[in-house]
């Protein structure tokens, strides 16, 4: 999906879901861009015919969508489905290739560190890998992941593994930094993206 489709979704979302009450300033903060462009955004919409843009009195603009902009959403709804679905295989595919190469040998204890979407990303492809991690670890440990109770990372030590991967997509250089200051040797950490900054862990 291409930038502008994304943005028309979004403009056409938020019209929908607040009900004729979002403003022109609340758009450009939840699309991420500066006002005149919403407003560009806006205009173009109602050119479509996707919204109805009412005068109401203290000279403040209603926006409602229309008919045509329900309809809109919809096939734009699907085209988004689409093409997450297809990140996520691609996305899913690389990460197993990675994972592959990184996590060598089944016979070495492989834990996992993290319970966001990368962390889910990496645990099925260690599960289709054939490995089961032998502990889930986050900062603060709480909850449970995939069936399996999170261990503070503070307790690293009740746990026998060889590797840690480290399921982060932002650069992983301040984490590893961090789980190397809690005693985790940096021979152990493996993570699924390569640092920003060479310097972590060096």
């Amino acid at each position: 999906m291409d930038p502008e489709s994304r943005r028309e979704l979004t403009l056409l979302e938020a019209v929908s879901e607040d009900g004729g009450r979002v403003t022109q300033r609340g758009l450009a903060t939840r699309m991420g861009v500066a006002l005149g462009l919403t407003n560009m955004y806006l205009k173009r919409l109602v050119r479509k015919g996707y919204i109805k843009c009412v005068n109401m009195q203290s000279n403040r603009l209603l926006y409602l969508i229309t008919p045509a902009g329900i309809a809109e959403k919809t096939r734009l709804t699907y085209e988004y489905m689409d093409y997450s679905l297809q990140l996520y295989r691609d996305a899913r595919r690389s990460l197993r290739r990675t994972l592959e190469v990184l996590v060598s040998g089944r016979d070495r204890a492989t834990a996992l560190y993290g319970t966001g979407e990368a962390a889910e990303l990496a645990y099925l492809c260690l599960r289709e890998l054939g490995i089961e991690p032998v502990a889930i670890f986050s900062e603060d440990g709480e909850g449970a992941f995939f069936g399996v109770v999170v261990t503070p990372v503070s307790a690293h030590r009740t746990v026998a593994f060889d590797v840690l991967v480290v399921a982060t997509l932002d650069d992983p250089a301040p984490l590893i930094d961090a789980l190397q200051a809690w005693g985790i040797a940096r021979g152990k950490l493996v993570p699924i993206r390569q640092p920003l900054s060479q310097g972590a862990g060096s």
